[in-house]
């Protein structure tokens, strides 16, 4: 089999991170029918179909590790560039994709990419989805860090325990006295208006069957925001479970009450990256480890 071509490795990755040919010619400043091409001969080259032609386009099994390959190459060539050239040289632009969990992303995660040196050149993708979907992006090739509940590492990774986001069950008095006037009991949490981000998220379900002994089958609103979630709390919506570190200035106002004092959910989260000798994934890593070692349970 022939060599792989960078270049055609770049516009595999920038298709699949743009999700179209239209959008990765922009990106890459050459026509639609270049990127066609380009990915038509990597793919003969493999002997695999590498791309799904679909809205978006997405990276088949055969393309994830190529995908992979191709971020690594471009985060190496990148930094490689800095030290033959200076910081401040030319060489183009490394964008750096990183999926978080949004209760992470609302909270600590931000203050780990202030912490970071500032790298010229650099530019981060974040991109959001539930803990224990995040490492999915991680297989896929189409992130080179996570913010996952998986312990276990995914091929090709470092993973590394950060602590545990602990979750407190909240609803306004109002809506507490009137709902549970009995307590956090399995007969009212099945009839109560329970909050939940979205189809993925199973932690208000998870607290519930660790509190009642048994899953239920409450009715629920999806709220997917983390402000809008809060908001819709502190609104009468339903009860939820909401970060300690958002919760508490609820709690202090008085504007919502702990359902289940005493009673908490801790999800474990760890820090996944790929296994690559990188300054930038060196760099980011110790930022993420020490806030979230000032922040997590």
């Amino acid at each position: 089999m022939d060599g792989l071509d960078s270049a055609q490795l770049r516009t595999l990755a920038a298709v699949v991170a743009e999700g179209s040919f239209d959008a990765a010619a922009r990106l890459l400043h050459v026509t639609p029918s270049a990127v066609s091409q380009r990915i038509k001969a990597l793919e003969e080259t493999v002997g695999q179909v590498l791309v799904r032609r679909a809205r978006p386009c997405v990276a088949t099994d055969a393309g994830r590790p190529l995908l992979r390959l191709a971020g690594q190459l471009a985060l190496l060539e990148r930094e490689a560039l800095a030290d033959a050239r200076g910081p401040l040289a030319g060489g183009g632009r490394t964008r750096v994709a990183v999926v978080v969990n949004a209760d992470s992303l609302a909270t600590w995660f931000p203050a780990a990419l202030a912490r970071l040196p500032q790298r010229a050149g650099l530019s981060f993708d974040l991109r959001q989805d539930d803990q224990d979907h995040t490492a999915e992006l991680l297989r896929d090739g189409s992130v080179t860090a996570a913010v996952t509940a998986q312990r276990e590492a995914v091929q090709g990774c470092r993973v590394l325990r950060l602590g545990a986001m602990r979750y407190r069950a909240l609803a306004t008095p109002e809506f507490a006295a009137s709902h549970f006037p009995a307590g956090f009991a399995a007969a009212a949490l099945a009839s109560t208006p329970l909050l939940v981000f979205d189809r993925k998220d199973r932690v208000q379900h998870r607290f519930i069957r660790a509190v009642v002994g048994r899953p239920l089958d409450p009715p629920v609103n999806y709220v997917p925001s983390v402000p809008a979630f809060s908001e819709a709390i502190r609104l009468g919506l339903g009860w939820g479970l909401v970060p300690e570190q958002i919760a508490q200035a609820d709690l202090t106002a008085g504007r919502c009450v702990d359902l289940a004092p005493g009673r908490h959910l801790d999800a474990p989260l760890y820090w996944q990256h790929w296994r690559l000798e990188s300054d930038v994934l060196n760099a980011l890593t110790v930022a993420v480890r020490a806030v979230a070692a000032e922040t997590l349970r």
